[in-house]
């Protein structure tokens, strides 16, 4: 009676309209289309009989994906919506169950959604980790601490995480510059010397006196590798947000004080996608034709040229300008518009601003390759200046966020937010300053490369060579702390080897046994420890990172004959360093394109690192554009849409079943329904990082009051972990008066010795096989007796 009270009071804007249904069969599944078809029709029969009653079990899979027959416990799986990117599985038993629903009145109908195809399901996507420097300052965006009515503040942090990932871009292209037009074209192509050791320089040495020996000539030809680089991140970006983040997501009314994963237009950010797209773009061309333009204008101010080059040069100087500017105020006058669903785009002065630059970038080639008598290459060009002042202004703006980030926590303290609310400046520091290594370490190792005796070219700039040198130092670190991490772990192990013995009461005693459980938990404590080791990286980074820079402006390349021997060897150490650093770097690339290949033939390659990519692009691309694609963007709004088209469609109620990260998708699709959609809903999670992780290092998205308030509004909410899980942990939430969401730490391993249900040795899960622990099951009843409160409560079988 109470559902059928229900299903009368939906009033026709709750009942599903042409769109809703449209969207429920998604293009490639004509193989099953006409099956969801029939049963949809048999379901709205049933439900017109007022006879439908009838549960759902949504499950969402964790980091490394797996397949529907596996999720779902049958070779024959059915595909009832989506694509080959992402879709939602049913055995072939239960694609009719809503024309069945008293088959199903002591069970719930179990679906799949399978998404591991949007971030693992392509091999070439093993190159997306040369992106990483853009993902991670990315991450640096959500992870400010969370505010109370503080927008203009929260306005400043986006804002500053915003523009640090507009130097960053200037950065890495200015480093393809260096490496195109300073080392290559106008250092070893100007020296005979360097351009007889490679032949695919000859067409640029001035020894065979060509068209294209002439020094402006030469970096206009040489500026096609950078801008070929920029043109590739826009492609780049431009392709995966039509493949993966332009699903449009369910249309609903802003919830007043609701989280802000619960606004409408949280997951689809396309207007400032293209807004930064289109900024980021131009910035990379200006700073190509920065590179190009600066040596040309310096030799006809220097040499006082034709009159006509000269005008030139500061028209086109001053033209530069102005786009710098323009880009600047393009990426400072609007951040992320969630408050409701921005489909427009900006005007066409935005859109056309990266054509714009390349207009500009063809005149200042074509200025360059105007012919100037007297003009040769030597030395270096101007690099030094132009990474100093990245680097410094890098500095400074990572300086600023971290007051801005210390001001928020300290109006809303959160005692569990990871380095006390500075965990966003610190991550946006670590991706800088990763920029900056590969960009010196890339540099150093090209400069090696072209000059074999390490005396005909001046190499480049001096600050690129002392960012180089700190790689070892930074590796020496790190390896500091693995060592002492692995000294507290053994220290932890031996401690827990007490606990594993009392845990196990009346069982002999198994050393062996009792030191692989207490190592597996102890080993699951790093995760705790995270921030503690990103604190120190930090640290050693920033002080570094200004020994480098106060190096170069201190020293040259080569030490002064007139120093002492204490500056002597400091400066033979820091060359070793250097040449150190370049070798590194060239290791790491080689890695990076060793990893790329195994991947394309190696599926569990694949998976490993396709899980790097599920816990790094789970966030919408709010601060730079050319980061990795938001899989969220499209997995949210899909079980959204599924969970809703069926609650409205069937009256029925569900259970949406997350493991690891399906949890963070779960719950944040479960923010995106309305308030009467979601009080039909029970979240099931386990193995869950949504407060240990997500909590700790995001906490203005899942703190403690967000956790909370989606725990309040859903129907009832079940949280199973195990101390042996590294990834997964309690939520710490307590249910009032009613059972807590977190069940106590699951047994692991199921048995500790042989027994007559496991005669074999049980083996340590730790993060998998949640499906395995009879808990589960049980747990799952409990909650589909407190959505089904009318019902009476499965009775105990005998002995279970």
């Amino acid at each position: 009676m109470e559902r059928a009270q229900e299903r009368t009071a939906v009033g026709p804007a709750e009942r599903p309209t042409a769109a809703d249904t449209a969207s429920a069969d998604r293009p490639g599944t004509a193989n099953t289309g006409s099956v969801d078809r029939t049963s949809t029709a048999k379901a709205h029969a049933a439900e017109r009989s007022g006879a439908l009653e009838i549960d759902l079990e949504l499950l969402v899979h964790g980091v490394g994906g797996t397949t529907p027959e596996k999720m779902l416990d049958d070779p024959r799986t059915v595909r009832i919506t989506g694509d080959d990117t992402a879709a939602v599985f049913r055995r072939a038993e239960d694609v009719d169950a809503e024309s069945r629903p008293g088959d199903y009145r002591d069970r719930p109908v179990p679906e799949a959604y399978v998404w591991c195809n949007l971030t693992s399901g392509n091999a070439s996507r093993a190159l997306w980790l040369l992106l990483l420097p853009f993902m991670v300052v990315n991450l640096a965006h959500w992870m400010r601490p969370a505010a109370q009515d503080r927008p203009r503040t929260v306005r400043c942090y986006g804002l500053l995480v915003r523009l640090a990932g507009l130097t960053l871009t200037v950065l890495l292209v200015a480093a393809a510059c260096e490496v195109a037009l300073d080392l290559a074209a106008w250092q070893c192509a100007g020296v005979t010397a360097c351009a007889g050791r490679h032949s695919w320089l000859g067409l640029l040495s001035p020894a065979d006196g060509g068209w294209w020996s002439a020094p402006g000539r030469r970096l206009a030809l040489a500026a096609l590798v950078p801008t070929a680089l920029t043109a590739l991140l826009w492609y780049l970006s431009h392709r995966t947000w039509s493949a993966y983040e332009s699903t449009r997501p369910l249309v609903h009314d802003p919830e007043p004080g609701h989280t802000s994963l619960g606004s409408p237009g949280f997951w689809y950010g396309r207007r400032l996608v293209a807004r930064l797209r289109a900024a980021h773009t131009a910035a990379g061309l200006l700073t190509v034709a920065a590179a190009v333009l600066a040596p040309a204008a310096a030799f006809d101010r220097r040499r006082g040229g034709p009159a006509a080059l000269d005008t030139a040069g500061w028209l086109l100087t001053g033209a530069l300008v102005a786009g710098v500017l323009a880009v600047v105020w393009v990426v400072c006058r609007r951040g992320r518009s969630e408050n409701h669903l921005d489909q427009e785009l900006d005007r066409r002065l935005v859109r056309r601003l990266p054509l714009a630059a390349l207009a500009l970038l063809l005149l200042v080639t074509v200025d360059a390759g105007w012919s100037r008598p007297g003009w040769h290459s030597v030395g270096r060009l101007a690099g030094d200046t132009t990474f100093g002042g990245l680097v410094l202004s890098q500095g400074v703006l990572v300086i600023v966020l971290a007051a801005v980030a210390h001001d928020l926590h300290r109006r809303t303290p959160d005692a569990r937010a990871a380095m006390r609310g500075l965990g966003g400046p610190a991550v946006a520091l670590l991706g800088c300053a990763l920029g900056g290594v590969i960009s010196g370490g890339v540099a150093q190792r090209v400069s090696d490369w072209l000059d074999g005796t390490g005396t005909s070219i001046a190499g480049p700039p001096v600050l690129l060579t002392w960012q180089a040198s700190v790689i070892p130092p930074v590796l020496g670190v790190l390896l500091t702390a693995v060592a002492w991490l692995s000294w507290r772990t053994s220290r932890l192990s031996r401690a827990e080897r007490t606990a594993v013995a009392l845990g196990r009461p009346g069982e002999p005693e198994d050393a062996a046994r009792s030191r692989r459980i207490a190592r597996v938990r102890a080993m699951a404590v790093l995760t705790d420890r995270t921030p503690l080791v990103v604190t120190v990286l930090c640290a050693a980074t920033l002080v570094l990172g200004a020994g480098a820079l106060a190096g170069a402006l201190a020293t040259g390349k080569t030490p002064d004959a007139a120093a002492g021997p204490a500056h002597t060897l400091a400066h033979g150490a820091a060359q070793s360093s250097q040449a150190l650093g370049s070798w590194l770097v060239g290791l790491g690339f080689i890695l990076f394109v060793t990893w790329g290949r195994r991947a394309y033939k190696d599926p569990s390659a694949r998976r490993t690192i396709g899980i790097l990519w599920d816990v790094g692009t789970f966030w919408p691309r709010a601060a730079h554009p050319f980061a990795p694609p938001c899989y969220a963007e499209r997995a949210v709004p899909d079980l959204t849409w599924r969970m809703d088209t069926w609650t409205r469609r069937t009256g029925g109620r569900l259970v949406l079943s997350g493991h690891s990260q399906g949890s963070v998708l779960a719950a944040a699709a479960a923010w995106q329904l309305t308030p009467a959609v979601r009080r039909r809903v029970a979240l099931l999670t386990y193995g869950s990082p949504l407060e240990r992780l997500y909590g700790r290092w995001f906490p203005a998205h899942f703190g403690p009051a967000e956790l909370g308030s989606l725990h309040r509004e859903v129907a009832c909410w079940r949280n199973l972990y195990r101390l042996t899980d590294p990834i997964g942990g309690p939520v710490r939430i307590s249910d009032g008066d009613g059972p807590a969401v977190d069940h106590p730490p699951l047994k692991d391993p199921l048995a500790y010795g042989r027994t007559p249900g496991h005669p074999l040795p049980a083996p340590i899960l730790g993060h998998s096989d949640y499906q395995a622990d009879p808990v589960l099951a049980a747990e799952r009843e409990r909650l589909l007796a407190r959505l089904r409160p009318e019902l009476p409560g499965q009775r105990p079988q005998p002995g279970g």
